[in-house]
């Protein structure tokens, strides 16, 4: 009994002793996991940034690509077909000169209204047709579309009367008719010399926007027939095509809505001059008329 005690305890003792020994070894096991796992995680990291690190490569390849990529209005002129170009220089030439005409009529009717107040002011104060006459082919107001239909209405007054003929009494109608023809004529005219120049901005107005929308037409209809070649879609391939043909429809509407601007307010200003001319044509007449009255 007491030997088998002394076996027990003895294997206790082993047991304890086996035990101890193998906690060691467990720690180290323990130790060596999360090392070999970093391990394992190390190699995926590297891999990992190894990936990231051609992407950010990419990236700012791109970036550096898309910054290369950068045109202005001149380079998208230049990179244009030869179609495209000729379609922007003639709106661009449209454009300057309907600019150059704005500031010639603008001149024009201005210097126009001054010269005519002017002469307004002189006429209303003569007292013959001699005066009027005197006034109308006067030199400050030479080239008047007023003055000269005062100047012939009187001339003609005065030929008659140079031809013998009667000028007053019964003869006052056919005088004044013929006057009066006289000035039609020079008031036809009137209108042909204030609208000279205005065909060229209607045109511009009108025609602007479809001269633009052709050459806008051919350079997308050229970049898809690129697109078909290069067997790519790419936006950095395809925007700056299509960019320069749409500039041409910018073009044009460039051109055209000023040019329509321009238009309108100068046939304002000569519907304006002509109700002035109107008004001086009647008052002219019941002038020339008194003065045949007094006998003049």
């Amino acid at each position: 009994m007491l030997e088998h005690k002394k076996h027990n305890t003895f294997i206790a003792l082993l047991g304890a002793a086996a035990l101890l020994m193998s906690a060691p070894a467990v720690a180290v096991a323990a130790q060596a996991a999360p090392a070999t796992s970093a391990a394992a995680s190390a190699p995926a990291a590297a891999t990992t940034d190894s990936a990231a690190a051609p992407a950010d490569d990419s990236s700012s390849s791109s970036s550096s690509s898309s910054a290369k990529t950068n045109i202005n209005f001149a380079e998208m002129f230049l990179n244009a077909s030869l179609v495209v170009q000729i379609v922007m220089t003639l709106l661009g030439v449209c454009s300057v000169f309907s600019w150059i005409l704005l500031i010639m009529k603008m001149m024009d009717f201005g210097s126009l209204n001054r010269v005519t107040t002017n002469f307004l002011e002189a006429y209303r104060g003569a007292r013959s047709i001699a005066d009027i006459n005197r006034i109308a082919v006067s030199d400050e107001f030479a080239g008047n579309p007023l003055a000269d239909m005062a100047a012939v209405g009187t001339e003609e007054i005065q030929l008659s009367k140079q031809a013998g003929l009667q000028v007053s009494g019964d003869h006052r109608d056919s005088t004044l008719t013929r006057a009066q023809s006289a000035i039609a004529a020079v008031q036809a005219g009137l209108a042909k010399r204030l609208s000279n120049g205005l065909w060229f901005l209607a045109s511009v107005g009108s025609t602007g926007p479809f001269v633009g929308l052709f050459g806008t037409v051919y350079g997308i209809m050229r970049s898809f027939i690129g697109i078909a070649n290069s067997h790519t879609t790419n936006l950095a391939v395809v925007a700056p095509g299509i960019a320069e043909a749409l500039m041409a429809t910018g073009l044009g509407l460039i051109a055209a809505i000023p040019a329509v601007v321009m238009y309108n307010i100068f046939n304002t200003s000569i519907t304006n001059y002509g109700t002035r001319s109107e008004q001086f044509v009647a008052e002219l007449m019941n002038s020339l008329s008194r003065q045949l009255d007094k006998g003049a």
